[in-house]
């Protein structure tokens, strides 16, 4: 493939290459949204677009934050930008819905659900998350006392306050459950439960203004599980909370695109230092390179979800195969900036591979000399939202000071510095 037009300068200095690296990637939610809906497609591909009409609702979250970037950095004027939300908002509006919650996939055009598995076929409470994480922030964000905006907002509280979170508990058990369908009941049986990326859910169904759960039902539920406290340590680094050896780094990434983690602490962690040491464990895995895998090092590193030779699957130390995925290393530009940047200087040399159309491409696994030819919504908007973090911490501060959601953090128990200290 020849060098594209878009192809990044990897000579610019830190801050330039970074807004490029995000103004590039945010094409993917502009340019290569969904063509009715504007709404993010689940996938695309270096040299074509998908020929169904499948979006992805946590991924139109990623799209919606990306979107307040592309604001903020004047990539698109704010009257665009409030048209498409609109348009988003219209199809969510008259689609169905499972009890305020939506489903994984949705026809673009119509609404209609797109079943995920066979059984998967209703709604998806931690894919609802991702979307309201990003529509909250939009909330915040389009503050002014214009009649456009303030209708905007008034779309977003009303869906928000239709979400029966308390539902999603299986008739009031301590424990949210993942999915439910009107044609397969519980059927999935899915709790949510331990150390996963799955925070934000707990936090927005406590935050709730209608059909909120009990604090209880994070700390008897999420929290109690026997994969929830960690404590032991890996490549000499002591991980608080998770799997062994962290697992996949979009736990790091899918909660904090909203809750910052700076000083966020609660019964179980400080928030900051449990994600500090997951990146830093997954890097040192991927530089020291236990398995001998070829491509890996200081300067290409990051095991998260993402597509590999084999087809889909949650790359992680124990989870091994040799793929690596620049979402993960870029996503953590909070936590780990050097190693983030030097791993992104790096992929770069190999533009004609690992860079396309929408940035960098899904994944690559150098020892079976595989390229992705994808890009997926909740790989690239990661990418984009958390390198503005680190940046700015533009989102950050907007989910943070959303009312809802700080009474729901202090019913929990957390601390932030957000609000001197403490949530009030």
């Amino acid at each position: 493939m020849k060098k594209t037009d878009t192809t990044p300068d990897r000579k610019l200095a830190d801050e330039a290459l970074l807004e490029t690296i995000q103004r590039e990637t945010f094409r993917y939610f502009w340019e290569g949204a969904h063509p009715v809906s504007f709404m993010a497609l689940d996938r695309t591909y270096r040299d074509r677009t998908p020929d169904d009409d499948k979006v992805t609702i946590g991924g139109t979250g990623f799209a919606v934050m990306a979107i307040i970037v592309a604001v903020e950095r004047k990539w698109v004027t704010r009257e665009a930008a409030i048209e498409r939300l609109s348009h988003m908002l219209e199809i969510l509006e008259r689609g169905p819905c499972y009890h305020g919650a939506l489903p994984h996939f949705i026809n673009g055009r119509t609404g209609a659900t797109i079943p995920f598995w066979r059984k998967d076929d209703g709604g998806d409470l931690v894919e609802t998350s991702l979307l309201f994480q990003g529509l909250l922030c939009a909330r915040q964000y389009f503050s002014r006392d214009t009649s456009v905006e303030r209708r905007l907002r008034g779309r977003i509280t009303w869906l928000w306050s239709e979400i029966e979170w308390n539902w999603y508990t299986r008739d009031g058990r301590k424990l949210l459950y993942w999915h439910w369908s009107p044609n397969n009941g519980w059927a999935l049986d899915h709790g949510i439960r331990g150390w996963s990326e799955c925070l934000i859910t707990y936090v927005l169904a406590v935050s709730a203004p209608r059909y909120a759960i009990s604090p209880d039902t994070y700390h008897e539920g999420f929290a109690a599980s026997r994969d929830f406290l960690n404590g032991k340590s890996y490549y000499g680094i002591e991980l608080p909370l998770g799997p062994s050896y962290g697992g996949p780094l979009f736990f790091a990434h899918y909660s904090f695109c909203g809750l910052d983690p700076r000083g966020l602490k609660d019964r179980y962690a400080d928030y900051w230092a449990q994600n500090l040491a997951h990146v830093r464990i997954n890097y040192e895995h991927c530089r020291r390179n236990p398995k001998g895998h070829k491509g890996y090092g200081p300067s290409s590193w990051g095991l998260t979800a993402s597509d590999d030779p084999d087809g889909y699957s949650a790359h992680a130390p124990e989870n091994d195969n040799g793929t690596i995925s620049p979402t993960a290393a870029l996503a953590s530009m909070p936590y780990t900036p050097k190693e983030s940047m030097r791993a992104l200087r790096h992929f770069l040399k190999a533009r004609d591979r690992l860079w396309g159309r929408f940035g960098f491409v899904d994944a690559f696994n150098e020892t079976r000399d595989w390229y992705a030819d994808t890009f997926l919504a909740i790989d690239q908007g990661p990418i984009i939202v958390m390198i503005e973090n680190h940046r700015s911490g533009l989102l950050w501060n907007l989910f943070m000071s959303i009312p809802e959601i700080q009474t729901g953090l202090r019913k929990l128990g957390f601390e932030s510095p957000h609000c001197d200290g403490k949530i009030a």
